[in-house]
């Protein structure tokens, strides 16, 4: 029979409570970690990235144990620990700072200061560099140019440039290599984010355990970090 006017019907609808299962906990989990490697990913091949520097070819500009933000916006992009990359757009200006994979086979990446561009001339008389015929001014050198060092005139080739470390004396570049290939060019450093005191192999590629034992140190020794050039930018 039909109820009456006035008449208030409840109707209670009891819905079965979900079981959370061990399959669910997984799943969500494994999801969860698929969406920060690939975040992860992402930003490591085509955004930023960070490096620690290892020798004293850069000084005084970069430091031994000097940690770096690359970032690679506009010049690469690529798949992380493979050797996937894809140049972009975007092309060193003199005087910058880039970060590019060696030229030569079974070296780490190299970080050096672009000197020469696509089509200059650049020769070296009693250590001063000419581009186009035009001493360069380089107030970022670590020493006063070595009046012994004579280097005759070469032209960059097309996509190629001519790259040299700030510590002339002590930097392994484009004068005993050549050239670097557009190809090879990573990205631009662009803030200091932890300088520490330590050796150069510390920071050497393989020196994993090294390398732990002197960010441990650190902690206990705040001294070994030059805390004056954390944030610096370039």
């Amino acid at each position: 029979m039909a109820a009456e006017v006035g008449e208030v019907v409840i109707v209670e609808k009891v819905q079965a409570k979900h079981v959370d299962t061990v399959s669910d906990r997984v799943r969500r989990e494994v999801l969860s970690w698929f969406w920060v490697i690939l975040a992860f990913l992402v930003i490591e091949g085509g955004f930023v990235q960070a490096r620690v520097i290892p020798s004293g070819s850069m000084e005084q500009t970069v430091l031994i144990g000097d940690h770096l933000i690359v970032s690679r916006f506009g010049y690469d992009a690529g798949i992380p620990f493979t050797d996937f990359h894809v140049p972009l757009w975007r092309n060193p200006k003199r005087q910058q700072i880039i970060v590019f994979r060696a030229p030569l086979p079974g070296n780490p990446d190299f970080i050096k200061r672009t000197i020469g561009l696509p089509g200059d001339t650049i020769d070296i008389r009693q250590g001063v560099v000419y581009v186009n015929g035009k001493a360069l001014d380089e107030p970022y050198r670590n020493q006063p140019p070595n009046p012994m060092e004579n280097r005759p005139a070469i032209t960059v080739p097309p996509d190629d440039y001519f790259m040299m470390g700030d510590n002339r004396e002590n930097s392994y570049d484009s004068r005993y290599w050549g050239f670097v290939p557009r190809a090879n060019i990573i990205g631009t450093p662009e803030v200091i984010y932890m300088s520490i005191d330590a050796p150069e192999e510390v920071w050497e590629p393989g020196h994993v355990a090294e390398r732990f034992g002197t960010y441990f140190n650190a902690l206990i020794h705040p001294r070994e970090v030059r805390w004056r050039r954390l944030f610096h930018t370039f």
